[in-house]
């Protein structure tokens, strides 16, 4: 996506008689090594009766040799020139090994090459006392790249900039004594300070173009507010593998795409723009710098105007018309990502997929994005993602489900746990849960079973340890590991980690229409231990469930009953909303739409198992709670139907209305069926991914893009 731009240059010299000029040197015209692609170059020269020889200095810079046979009243030097400013890595460049950290030492022959480079001048004081405070002892290591970093980065901070019309360069010393100088004063202090430190360094004289950004920056300086460029000074190190990289002690930034070099030589005299003799006279100077855009692709950086906009929103209703007309069901989903603006610099912000401020912000993008598309009442579900090979774990997924229709999946955003809170929440407030949910979906709750960590395999972990270890020793190189066995043994094996609740609803059991929760069975998990014991790991206990320790049965009586993606699906049933009623004096006595009527709960109930039920109801789901890092969990069994899902879902909160204790959704997806939109919030290396929903038609897609932004 490239923005052209036009640079016209004029210099013009106004004798007050006509004199004869002696040969004009100009260094107008970009050096070979400019990286920024230059498309066109005029030199225009007034009077038009002159000799013109373009030759190479020795440093390889381009000039023009100007014979003028006549005497002249003026001189004129016009360049117009047409870069493509497309944006340039300044650093995209690779360094020998040997160059990588400071200090380094060029070789023998590159020694005798960049002679004139490394040649210092005089210094006072006040400079010697700048260098030596410059740290890049062997010992420490300095990547060369962050060391020059460093130094652009203090000149610019240390001298500040002002614009200087007496001719020539200030020495050294006597910028930094006075703080202050122009461009090229604080190019040749940076020349002066590399070579002082065994650095070859050259002057480099060009333009500077610099554009309005398309958008203002949310922080760091706004930059300019038009279009500008103006002859500029810099300075260029060379390093091994590189080749020259230019610094701009003036903006404390390496050079791109808007340094474009003139003349680089070792010495600032030799990269004057225009130089020659002329007869005595009074002379008028005068000089023009303008630059116009002409050319610029369509880029997402740059806002559209109200009329383009317009337009593009009556191309896509014409592709809409066009499609429904030919029975073409198109549609558009989108994976927007998302950066850090308050640390740009961390590891998870680069190059890693997962990190705590990531999670932190994801959860936070995830509930902003629920209340902009699920207005309804959307779902929040904390979920695993993918697993990458190298990566010991699954990455996390964030997800929200809503319905089409309107209707609420989960009412009280209030019950949606906080994921960077510790409510307190422990294995009572699970046993708790399970048993008021059993009672919610009107199955026993005889059923519900603690779980537990294999205490034979920890037991065995743990004998394998050096003796003077413990399972919770920071000496333990795994941190993973580490992390597993000192949460296994802080909690003790005798405590349950979580409670299952064994649920089932068989398809032909559903019955949609009549709004009310029936057909769930619930049974007992028989082991040959009397116990469930988990299969080890940090994963959810969902995740973990033995179930191949459970009596057998044959894969058809538990095989998934699919539903055919492309069939016609009937309404999904409302919500089962009520009022609730109120108890003086409860602190959940709150009117609340849509949430089960409010009963008081007796812990003696909750305490006491149900009348037993000896039927074996042989069911291979479950639902699992558990309590971890002080919230509550509720683990979702795989549910062929997606009214099945809603319905536990719907009971899930009822549970924790009635409780009072919010929970996190987690474990199983819903089963996917075109009744309800899913928007994901995933993490992948260096950001955060949005999985938009799907667009059927323009109005859907624009609302969707536009509004992710907002």
């Amino acid at each position: 996506m490239a923005i052209r731009v036009a640079l016209h240059h004029r210099t013009s010299y106004t004798y007050d008689r006509p004199v004869r000029l002696g040969p004009q040197t100009v260094r107008l015209r970009p050096a070979p090594h400019c990286r920024t692609p230059v498309l066109s170059y005029s030199l225009k020269v007034e009077p038009a009766d002159h000799f013109c020889n373009w030759q190479q200095d020795p440093q390889g810079n381009y000039q023009a040799r100007l014979v003028f046979p006549e005497k002249t009243d003026r001189l004129v030097v016009d360049v117009d020139l047409v870069a493509d400013m497309t944006v340039i890595n300044p650093f995209d460049f690779f360094l020998t090994e040997a160059a990588e950290h400071v200090p380094f030492a060029y070789d023998d022959s590159l020694s005798v090459e960049l002679a004139p480079y490394l040649r210092t001048v005089e210094t006072g004081p006040l400079f010697k006392d700048f260098v030596a405070s410059i740290d890049h002892a062997p010992e420490k290591k300095q990547r060369t790249i962050d060391f020059l970093v460093g130094i652009n980065a203090r000149l610019e901070q240390l001298i500040d900039y002002t614009i200087r019309m007496e001719p020539g360069i200030q020495k050294p010393e006597y910028t930094l004594e006075k703080r202050l100088g122009s461009c090229r004063d604080s190019a040749w202090l940076m020349c002066q300070v590399l070579r002082h430190l065994g650095y070859a360094s050259r002057f480099a004289s060009g333009y500077l173009i610099q554009l309005v950004a398309d958008e203002k920056p949310l922080d760091g300086p706004a930059g300019p507010e038009a279009d500008f460029t103006d002859l500029h000074a810099w300075t260029e190190v060379y390093l091994p593998g590189a080749g020259w990289v230019g610094l701009d002690p003036t903006s404390g930034l390496f050079c791109g795409e808007g340094h474009i070099p003139l003349a680089c030589t070792p010495d600032p005299s030799s990269a004057s723009p225009i130089e020659g003799g002329v007869d005595e006279s009074e002379v008028e100077f005068d000089f023009e710098m303008k630059l116009t855009r002409v050319y610029e692709d369509p880029r997402v950086t740059k806002p559209y105007t109200d009329s383009q906009w317009d337009r593009i929103t009556a191309l896509g209703h014409a592709v809409d018309k066009r499609l429904d007309a030919d029975d073409v069901r198109l549609t558009m989903g989108g994976e927007p990502t998302f950066v850090s603006i308050d640390d740009m610099e961390g590891e998870e912000w680069n190059n890693a997929a997962v990190g705590p401020d990531k999670y932190r912000l994801s959860d936070q993008l995830l509930k902003r994005l629920r209340d902009r598309y699920a207005e309804g009442g959307g779902l929040l579900h904390y979920g695993q993602g993918k697993w990458y090979p190298g990566e010991s774990l699954p990455r996390w997924a964030m997800a929200c489900f809503w319905r089409k229709d309107g209707e609420p999946i989960w009412i009280n955003p209030d019950l949606v746990a906080d994921t960077a809170v510790d409510y307190g929440y422990d294995q009572e407030t699970a046993r708790v849960f399970s048993t008021k949910l059993a009672h919610t979906l009107g199955v026993t709750a005889q059923f519900v079973q603690p779980t537990f960590e294999d205490v034979a395999h920890y037991l065995v972990k743990e004998q394998r340890l050096p003796v003077d270890i413990d399972p919770k020793d920071p000496r333990i190189k795994d941190p993973e590991e580490r992390a597993n066995l000192a949460a296994v043994f802080n909690r003790g094996l005798n405590e349950p980690v979580g409670f299952v609740l064994p649920i089932r609803r068989q398809w032909w059991q559903s019955d949609a229409a009549a709004r009310v929760r029936k057909g769930w069975v619930s049974g007992p998990w028989q082991t040959r231990t009397g116990h469930v014991f988990l299969i080890p790991g940090d994963s959810p206990v969902g995740l973990r469930l033995p179930i191949d320790s459970l009596p057998y049965l044959p894969e058809s009586y538990y095989r998934p009953h699919t539903v055919d993606p492309l069939m016609d699906r009937d309404p999904l049933p409302e919500h089962p909303q009520r009022d609730q009623y109120f108890i003086p004096g409860e602190r959940e006595a709150i009117r609340l739409r849509g949430i089960s009527g409010q009963v008081r709960v007796d812990p003696a109930e909750l305490r006491d198992p149900d009348g037993v039920d000896d039927t074996p109801h042989p069911v291979r789901t479950a639902l699992a709670v558990e309590p971890r890092g002080g919230k509550l969990f509720v683990f979702m069994p795989p549910c062929d139907r997606l009214e099945d899902y809603l319905d536990l879902i719907t009971a899930v909160e009822i549970t924790a209305q009635d409780l009072g204790t919010p929970v996190v959704v987690e474990g199983y997806l819903p089963p996917f069926d075109p009744r309800i939109n899913v928007l994901k919030v995933t993490p992948d290396p260096g950001v955060i991914e949005v999985n938009v929903h799907p667009a059927k038609n323009w109005d859907e897609l624009a609302d969707i893009t536009t509004g992710i932004y907002e």
